[in-house]
């Protein structure tokens, strides 16, 4: 039986981690989580395309925006599964996917995500979990625009990996 929120009161995290796909994939299957959107951020072109992002020109990340019932699933939950699904420690790359689009980014949406996300980031530095230097940036939440219907999902769509939320 599905928990319910009596409060609805729904919070937003974006993450960048490599190819939106696979990150969108993994959020969605988390308890808790209201829905995914999978697009850009962190750039300087307006309204960009596919295409255009691809081009490492636009200075925008592929991201996915999730909005989250906190009641149900915390940001730290969110936090933890970020640097659990990727490399934080390569500049412009995940796997064989190069590029600035690429880059690993915590966009926060408040102050308490901001500290949440550095707190995080210190500790898994002095953990010795990585050998080499975490690169993820942490900046202020900016435009971010969805993604082409075709990107959205995409997994889900062609029967890779379930998801859980709408």
């Amino acid at each position: 039986m599905a928990y319910i929120s009596t409060m609805n009161k729904t919070e937003k995290a974006t993450f960048a981690a490599g190819c939106f796909w696979g990150i969108e994939s993994a959020f969605c299957q988390i308890d808790g989580v209201i829905s995914t959107q999978v697009g850009y951020s962190g750039g300087h072109t307006e309204n960009p395309t596919y295409e255009e992002v691809c081009t490492d020109k636009t200075g925008h990340a592929e991201s996915v925006l999730i909005e989250f019932d906190p009641e149900i699933v915390s940001y730290d939950k969110l936090l933890e599964l970020f640097w659990d699904i990727h490399d934080p420690t390569t500049i412009n790359r995940q796997g064989p996917d190069v590029g600035s689009q690429y880059r690993s980014i915590v966009f926060y949406h408040n102050e308490d995500q901001k500290n949440e996300a550095l707190a995080l980031k210190e500790k898994l530095e002095k953990s010795g979990r990585f050998n080499k230097k975490i690169v993820t940036e942490i900046i202020p939440e900016n435009k971010f625009y969805k993604a082409e219907d075709y990107h959205q999902k995409y997994f889900h769509k062609r029967g890779i990996a379930r998801c859980k939320s709408k």
